[in-house]
């Protein structure tokens, strides 16, 4: 091989890595980041719920920060040099390599604290009662969806807690709550929307009778007389109210987003040097559907958890094995999409400069 052919080879070698290297990169980061940032902004929502939901135990304001806009800028650069020598000299023909090489990931996240009166009123106004039953519709639990969301049927009333006081069930709303879940599991009622002469939207609550056996009628039947709903009807037009109405409505007192934080703080083991004035509140009816929620706390940091958060020196968690706290923990969160209003309200403008 002659002395020139070496180092062409050698400089031709270099070229082709250098432009192999400017190749896409973005492509290659979709799966990876779609992943990290969704798992990243999950485990952040879980730490918020809950980190407000031990404050409201201790009275404690609660803040809410939404992740906004996540861009993510990457920067590939390359430098590759080379020099030869290709005249005779003492030592023979010499060649000269140089290569530099940067990776930079720059991610511009934007998060907004959740303020206003918009977020307020989402957080103090009651959740729709017609949205609280289609999740019954969707196949959630009767027992538990009603005791986490409700406040009162037709004036029967549902365990309620507040920072100093605790109120406990109805037996009628407990023992109606059962038989609903019981009803549900048959297949025994059902949900429709109807649209009422003022275009509005109306959810109808309808006992099916057809094909039902005899003792799910009877217990259909029990649900209506411990609800105080007239035994003879078959619909009703469920409707957001303190007090019974028209023979054709079920009356609920839905809970807000507040009103349902506070209850499941409740369940919150807080230290007694921590009670202040909420030892009432620890209590809970065995029969509460909810009430085998538990929300533990310790000195330390748990080393398996489904979702931990440190607050006043100490550290409370949710067991990653307790199903029935992890359950009532993400329907919370479920609860919080049904009363965001954030609607189109004006993002930040974030511009990325071009690498």
């Amino acid at each position: 091989m002659s002395a020139l052919r070496l180092p062409r080879l050698l400089l031709a070698s270099l070229t082709a890595l250098a432009l192999s290297s400017c190749a896409h990169l973005g492509p290659r980061t979709v799966t990876t980041d779609r992943f990290d940032y969704n798992s990243a902004i999950g485990d952040s929502w879980k730490q918020q719920t809950l980190l407000n939901i031990v404050k409201l135990r201790y009275a404690d304001m609660p803040v809410f920060v939404d992740v906004a806009s996540i861009v993510s800028g990457y920067s590939l650069e390359t430098n590759v040099t080379v020099g030869t020598n290709v005249f005779p000299s003492v030592n023979g023909d010499s060649v000269n390599v140089g290569a530099l090489g940067r990776y930079i990931d720059r991610p511009t996240i934007t998060y907004i604290p959740k303020t206003g009166e918009k977020f307020l009123r989402s957080l103090v106004t009651p959740i729709d009662p017609k949205n609280i039953f289609f999740l019954l519709q969707s196949g959630y639990p009767a027992d538990f969806i009603l005791a986490l969301s409700v406040d009162a049927i037709n004036g029967v009333r549902n365990r309620a807690a507040t920072a100093v006081s605790l109120r406990k069930a109805d037996p009628e709303f407990l023992q109606a709550l059962q038989l609903l879940r019981e009803i549900q599991a048959a297949g025994g009622f059902g949900m429709r929307v109807e649209i009422n002469p003022a275009k509005d939207r109306t959810a109808v609550l309808f006992f099916r009778q057809k094909d039902l056996p005899p003792d799910m009628e009877a217990k259909a039947l029990e649900v209506r007389r411990l609800l105080k709903l007239p035994p003879d009807r078959q619909n009703y037009v469920i409707v957001y109210s303190p007090v019974p109405g028209a023979d054709n409505e079920i009356a609920v007192t839905s809970r807000s987003m507040l009103q349902i934080m506070a209850s499941f703080a409740s369940y919150v083991d807080a230290p007694d040097a921590h009670q202040l004035q909420q030892a009432e509140t620890q209590s809970a009816d065995s029969t509460d559907p909810v009430g085998s929620v538990r929300i533990h706390s310790a000195e330390t940091k748990p080393a398996d958890a489904f979702v931990a958060v440190p607050y006043r020196k100490r550290w409370y968690w949710i067991e990653d094995n307790d199903v029935q706290t992890k359950r009532a923990f993400s329907a919370v969160m479920l609860l919080f999409t049904l009363t965001d209003e954030a609607g189109a309200e004006a993002l930040p403008v974030v511009t990325i400069p071009a690498q």
